[in-house]
C-alpha cells in the first residue's frame, strides 16, 4: 500500500475528515498537505480541517467531525425521526451559548445554530454511529420538548405533524417526556397537546 492509499484510508475511517494536527500526526508536513491540496486530492472545509476531494459523506458526518460537540436538533432531527416530510433548509444544531460563534461560518453544509445553555446541551442526548462517526441526536422524546417549546418557529403543518406522528411512534417514551418537560417547565404544554391523546 502507497503512502497515497494509506491517507487515503485514515480519511475514510475518520469519516472523511481531517484535522491538521491528525495530518500532522500521520507524518505529513504542512508543504505535503499544501501539495495534496494544490493536487486537488483534499480540500480544505475550514481552517484546520479537510477532506477527502473524491469522497461524499453524508453531511451530519461532516457536522459531527467539524462541531463535535453539536447535537442534531429540532426541524433535523424530526427528519430523522420520521416526524415531518418537510425538508429543512439547513441542518439545525444546538451548541453551548457560551462557544466561539464564529467557527460556525462555513459554506458547506448550511448550518442553522441554535445556543442553548449548557445545562440543557446534555439532556436526552443519543448517538448514532453513520459511517464509523458518532453523530450526536437529541432523542424523539427531548425532541418533542423543543417542538413545545419552539411552536413559534415552526410552521404549523410541521408542529402538528411532529405532535401527531409522536403519539403514534411505538417507540416514544412519555415517562421520559414527562421527566424533560420538567427540566424545561413545559409541563403544561405537554399536557395540553400531548395528554389529551394517551
Amino acid at each position: 500500500m502507497n503512502e497515497k492509499s494509506a491517507i487515503y484510508e485514515v480519511f475514510k475511517k475518520s469519516g472523511g475528515i481531517l484535522k491538521t494536527s491528525e495530518l500532522n500526526s500521520l507524518g505529513l508536513s504542512n508543504r505535503q498537505i499544501d501539495r495534496l491540496l494544490k493536487n486537488r486530492d483534499i480540500t480544505r472545509i475550514k481552517r484546520g480541517y479537510y477532506e477527502l476531494s473524491s469522497g461524499t459523506y453524508p453531511e451530519e458526518v461532516v457536522i459531527a467531525r467539524l462541531f463535535p460537540q453539536a447535537v442534531i436538533f429540532l426541524e433535523s432531527a424530526l427528519i430523522k425521526y420520521g416526524y415531518t416530510d418537510r425538508m429543512p433548509s439547513a441542518w439545525q444544531i444546538a451548541v453551548d451559548r457560551d462557544i466561539e460563534k464564529g467557527q460556525f461560518k462555513i459554506d458547506y453544509p448550511l448550518l442553522k445554530i441554535f445556543y442553548t445553555k449548557s445545562k440543557f446541551l446534555n439532556v436526552g442526548v443519543d448517538r448514532s454511529l453513520v459511517q464509523g462517526v458518532a453523530v450526536k441526536i437529541f432523542n424523539r422524546d427531548r425532541t418533542l420538548c423543543d417542538v413545545l417549546r419552539y411552536e413559534n418557529k415552526l410552521e404549523r403543518e410541521v408542529f402538528s405533524q411532529a405532535i401527531q406522528r409522536y403519539i403514534k411512534d411505538p417507540k416514544k417514551n412519555i415517562r421520559r417526556l414527562l421527566e424533560y418537560s420538567e427540566i424545561f417547565n413545559i409541563q403544561n404544554k405537554v399536557q395540553t397537546y400531548i395528554g389529551v391523546w394517551l
